[in-house]
Parts: C-alpha cells; structure tokens; sequence
C-alpha cells in the first residue's frame, strides 16, 4: 500500500490530518494479527505421537499427539491391587449376624411348641388327668428360652457395632486408594494432547520423541475465521471511531489495487500512546495516537502481519 501522504510501507500509523482531504486516502493504518492459544503438555514423559505442522489448519477437541502413559498404568494397577486388598478384609455383616438370626429363630419356634404344649397341660389339669408341677415346668422352659433370646440378641447387637466399625475402618482404608485411582485416570486421560480451539497452527515448539514436562509448549494455534486488524488514529479522528461501528478495511491486491474486506470497530484504546517506534521519521514517532482493533471475517488471504488500512464510512 502506497498512502498518497504518508511515505511508509507496513507501518502503524494514522493519516495526517493534511491528508485527510483526499477520498483516496485512508484514515488510518495497521497490521492483522490474532488470538493465539499456546497449548502446553498437561503431563510429562515421552512425545510418542505428534502430528502438529506449521500452517496445519485443526479442529477443536481433536486429538494431535500422545505423550507416554505406561508408568500411570502401572502406578494405577498398583493402586487398583492394593484397594482389593484392603476390600478382602471387608466383613459381610450381614452374613455373619445371620447365625443370631437363625438362632433366635430356633428358640422362638421352641417357644411356639411349648406354647401349644402348656395349652394341653392346662386341658389335661382342667380334667384332672396331669399334675400342677407339669406346668409349671413347661413355664420354667419357656422362661429359659426367653432368657437366651434376649442373650442372642445382645451379642448380636455388639457384633454388629464390631462389624460395622471393622467395615468402616477398611472403608477408610480404601476411600484414598479410590480417589488415587480417580487423579491417575486424570493423569492418563489429559496425557492425550488435545486442540482447544479451531484454528491455524502458527509455531510448533515439540517433536515426536522429546520428553516434554508439565506446562511445556507444545504449539500455537490462532483461530482466524475471524482477524484482527491493529490499527491507530489520532485524537481528531477519536469523534469519528466508535465501537460496533462498520468500516472498510483494504489490503493490498494484484495490479496495484486494494481488496475491500467489511470490518467492525470491537474497542478503541481509552489511553494514548506515542506512534509505534517502527514509524521512521522522528515528527510521526511522536505523535499521541489512540489504539483500536477491527474485527475482520476471513476468506483465507488474510494472513497474521498482514498490512491493511481502514476508510470510516
């Protein structure tokens, strides 16, 4: 781009305000550039698979690389084996207090049987053909078995306590094992290098069959379906910039001409800055500029560094 007032190439810079007179001239000037994501190693150990290249254009949630699991495996295995053990020496509460039940269940049908008996001795008293004393032996009996009912009862009570305090303390045991077992999972699932956002790959830090650690870069990936161009105006120009408003972006074209691409104002510094250093002449480096980004939808040409200038409408 050749701006009829400004003698510069690829800058950041706003038109003068002598230039601002020409309908040919921009109003302002800037590069493109993007949200870029670094994605770094969630895990450590050996790069396996990395299928990431420069330029590569991916989706999100798509799988890029593997980084080496196999100590996780074994730690979990480790884990899972230890938990069964301690699961082992679980009791079966209520396995072990059914023997009181079956208990109390064989006493109470004796206690059904002498009851139809007394029933008989009484007859046989009524009719004078049994003694007293047959009685009241058969309530002695029948007291005995209501004594160690009650007995079978209690001692099934303080097993019970000892059981569940047993089962418990293996629970406990066990509780920590488990949640270990969870954070390796974790550990294995997220050693999966997984893309977070859809976009263009712009660096690649990693190659398959280095050691990465935790938090290490492994690439950028800048989503550029939409692109951002980073332009500046002056103070006098503030009036005529809001955000949302629609303008025109131009990047250069074949032939000496510019490609029109529509652009939305989506934020305007509220602070000013002095003219990027890059500004060549020492009159325009010190010049208080306003920073603004224009949201441009992409149709593939636009590319990260690329210079564009803005027309307000």
């Amino acid at each position: 781009m050749k701006p009829a007032c400004i003698p510069l190439l690829f800058c950041l810079v706003v038109v003068a305000s002598a230039c601002q007179n020409n309908d040919d001239t921009a109003d302002a000037y800037g590069n493109f550039e993007a949200v870029e994501t670094t994605v770094s190693a969630e895990a450590t150990g050996t790069l396996q698979q990395f299928t990431v290249q420069e330029g590569e254009s991916l989706k999100a949630g798509q799988t890029v690389g593997q980084i080496d699991t196999e100590q996780l495996k074994l730690r979990k295995a480790q884990l899972l084996a230890s938990k069964k053990a301690v699961q082992s020496r679980t009791p079966n509460v209520a396995a072990q207090l059914s023997a009181f039940d079956n208990q109390v269940a064989v006493q109470q049908q004796q206690l059904k049987t002498l009851e139809r008996e007394k029933q008989r001795t009484r007859n046989l008293i009524a009719a004078g053909a049994a003694p007293t004393k047959q009685l009241d032996d058969i309530q002695a009996q029948m007291d005995g078995i209501n004594r160690q009912i009650a007995l079978i009862r209690q001692q099934r009570v303080a097993q019970a306590s000892a059981l569940n305090t047993q089962r418990s303390g293996t629970s406990a045991e066990a509780a920590p094992l488990a949640e270990q077992v969870k954070q390796i999972d974790d550990q294995i699932a997220k050693s999966a290098v997984i893309n977070p956002v859809g976009g263009t790959v712009t660096v690649k830090y990693a190659e398959p069959g280095e050691v990465v650690s935790y938090g290490k870069p492994l690439y950028n990936v800048a989503a550029l379906d939409n692109i951002i161009l980073r332009a500046y105006v002056a103070g006098d120009q503030l009036t005529n910039v809001k955000t949302g408003q629609r303008v025109t972006v131009f990047v250069d074209a074949p032939d000496d001409k510019l490609k029109p691409y529509e652009g939305t104002v989506t934020w305007v510094s509220s602070k000013a800055e002095f003219t990027p250093k890059i500004i060549q002449t020492k009159d325009e480096r010190v010049n208080l500029v306003y920073a603004m980004k224009i949201s441009v939808k992409n149709d593939g040409t636009l590319k990260i560094g690329m210079p564009g200038e803005v027309r307000f409408k």
